[in-house]
């Protein structure tokens, strides 16, 4: 079962790399109306790939896993938790923007999209992805005991 969690875990966090990286290839000023429900649905996707990657985060550190003493006791664990902290929290000015798109769309307002608002987007996808790029290196280091007492 040890194994089945991490990798649902290491499923998870692929998948909201993918989705990232979708919501960064489309937030481009090539961006049409009818791409905006296919955002938010890849947005949803994001949001639930988190959600498993934060339950079954939980479980290898409570349940399955090297045993909470392991993780809370080492620094890196709490920078890879901030990190996706981070990221998750950035994560929500891009949603209310592809949940206002996708309003004005629904209700047939005539131009929904602005230059402004795509390039914003596109910024702060941008930036949950760097911060992403972090999250597998603090894994590696804390696996190899970087951060651990002695």
């Amino acid at each position: 079962m040890d194994a089945a969690v991490a990798y649902l875990h290491f499923i998870s966090m692929m998948l909201i790399a993918a989705t990232l990286l979708t919501e960064f290839m489309l937030c481009t000023k090539d961006l049409q109306p009818p791409h905006i429900p296919t955002l938010a649905l890849v947005d949803l996707l994001y949001l639930l790939a988190a959600i498993a990657a934060l339950g079954t985060g939980l479980l290898r550190v409570f349940v399955f896993g090297k045993g909470p003493q392991f993780y809370l006791s080492n620094p890196v664990f709490y920078i890879k938790v901030s990190l996706f902290v981070a990221v998750g929290l950035i994560s929500i000015v891009p949603t209310l923007q592809f949940l206002r798109w996708n309003r004005a769309l629904k209700s047939g307002e005539d131009r929904i999209l602005r230059d402004a608002d795509i390039v914003s987007a596109r910024r702060y996808v941008g930036l949950e992805l760097l911060l992403l790029l972090c999250i597998p290196l603090a894994a590696v280091l804390m696996a190899r005991g970087v951060g651990a007492q002695q």
